[in-house]
């Protein structure tokens, strides 16, 4: 920020600490979280500071800027740091890495689907990914100042995560803000483009889930990007640091044209690019990851929506098409686990068409802002069959869905269908009465009946031949799905 007055003078004694005890180069260099630097006109610093006080927000005046030349550092105002703003901005050559791209094929699963489609379905619903974390969740209030609107933990008895969360701006306001976010590192595998792609997709549909619109004059929309990846500098211990370069070249390809297709500013972040570890002597690598975080003005609170179906009789909806894309799914590394141990990658990766979901997303704003819709929900990891069962279970109602009505592309297999994990889709209920209303508001977008909310307490599902695939009792889905983690 001194870049741009030519200088500054701060004095460390005055920032405030978590840590008594900090060395001056240790306050300085910290990166604490929850933190934001300001320049602030000085003839309205006494405005700011009640501002500030006014939304119990901590203040403190570090410094100023100058226009000396220099990086100034202070503590009990003594000189503890003294440098040269060009030297400190221009005195150390950049560094040049070069990046090598080569896109790598995985073995692909044989066919797979003459198994039990309902075991599979619960298989599916234990795996880490995808199961309850309401223990951990529990222990965060939820309740901050007694704003939220739309809670972390939804549905009748509140235990199964929204997609997204909705808090109110103020008391007897209803403004409110939207927050969701999007990750899927297992993409990485196959191409960290479309792994990005897919989490900035996957943020702003959440958003548009609970009743949130797309970014405009009107409606603010904005992001984070939080990168945990590999060391992506080679070396004698990182001798494929070229490819992982490669690899956050293109996420950041990915990050430059999807936010521009959504208009969505990235207004900060952070990252950390040496997420390795040497175990037993060997390196050990996450996969490259990038957690996206969206955070959306809602104009009337009233017309939030969440994931639960809520109704009997409703009509259930699929929004978006569904592809054989399953490279990179919970689906294949459940069946690679099961068939030799190891999960399988698979190269159909989903991708995200910028075009088709922003006249999805219009749609099913204005669906939502007439109050058309009981529920919707996003399938992500696991796709359609993990959606639906959570969708069943949070609300306590059965659902009765036919795969043969849903909107699909490829290979005409039941596995593919129920658990591909394709972009800018949703689950949606709706009243009766409002069938026609919503049908043509969604003109001109992939939109289909696919099934009915009942008082079954099952889940029931009929493959592309018609003849039942799944049919489970919601209450049993419920308790496996919530049983890995219950004791942690």
């Amino acid at each position: 920020m001194a870049l741009y007055s030519g200088g500054c003078e701060i004095e460390l004694k005055t920032a405030p600490l978590k840590y008594q005890g900090l060395q001056p180069w240790e306050i300085l260099l910290s990166e604490a979280q929850e933190r934001m630097t300001l320049a602030i006109d000085h003839t309205k610093i006494k405005q700011f500071l009640e501002l500030a006080n006014k939304r119990d927000v901590e203040a403190t005046i570090l410094g100023k800027f100058t226009d000396s030349g220099k990086f100034h550092v202070k503590y009990n105002d003594k000189t503890v740091g003294y440098l040269d703003m060009k030297f400190l901005h221009e005195g150390v050559p950049k560094k040049r890495l070069k990046a090598v791209w080569k896109k790598r094929i995985h073995e692909e699963p044989k066919c797979y689907e003459t198994v039990d489609l309902t075991v599979i379905l619960e298989e599916m619903l234990t795996r880490l990914n995808i199961c309850s974390i309401e223990k951990k969740l529990r222990q965060y209030d939820h309740e901050v100042k007694g704003l939220s609107v739309i809670k972390p933990l939804v549905g009748r008895e509140e235990d199964v995560p929204s997609d997204a969360t909705v808090c109110l701006v103020e008391y007897g306001s209803i403004e409110g803000i939207i927050f969701a976010n999007g990750l899927n590192p297992h993409y990485s595998d196959i191409d960290t483009y479309h792994m990005a792609a897919s989490a900035i997709d996957e943020g702003v549909r959440r958003v548009i889930a609970v009743g949130g619109k797309l970014p405009s004059k009107k409606v603010p929309f904005a992001a984070l990007d939080n990168f945990c990846w590999p060391d992506p500098e080679p070396s004698e211990k990182t001798t494929d640091g070229d490819y992982k370069l490669a690899q956050l070249v293109r996420a950041n390809k990915a990050l430059y044209d999807y936010s521009r297709a959504f208009s969505l500013p990235f207004i900060s972040g952070k990252d950390s690019m040496k997420c390795d570890r040497v175990i037993d002597g060997m390196k050990v690598s996450i996969p490259p990851s990038l957690l996206i975080t969206v955070i959306a003005k809602m104009e009337d609170i009233r017309k939030a929506v969440t994931m639960d179906v809520k109704k009997v009789g409703d009509i259930v909806y699929i929004v978006g098409e569904t592809f054989n894309e399953l490279g990179g799914s919970e689906y294949y590394k459940l069946i690679g686990e099961k068939m030799r141990g190891v999960g399988y990658v698979g190269n159909c990766v989903p991708i995200v068409n910028a075009e088709k979901a922003k006249e999805i997303y219009k749609s099913m704003s204005e669906a939502t802002n007439r109050g058309l819709v009981h529920s919707i929900h996003t399938p992500t990891k696991g796709g359609l069959g993990v959606a639906l069962a959570k969708s069943a279970f949070a609300g306590g109602y059965g659902l009765n869905v036919s795969l043969s009505k849903i909107p699909y592309s490829g290979v005409r297999r039941n596995d593919v269908v129920l658990f591909s994990e394709s972009n800018s889709r949703f689950i949606v209920t709706v009243p009766k009465n409002m069938k026609e209303e919503f049908e043509v508001v969604m003109r001109g977008n992939t939109c289909t009946e696919i099934g009915v909310v009942t008082d079954e307490k099952r889940l029931k599902i009929t493959g592309l031949d018609g003849i039942y695939i799944i049919n489970s009792d919601i209450n049993r889905l419920k308790e496996v799905w919530k049983r890995p983690l219950g004791d942690v």
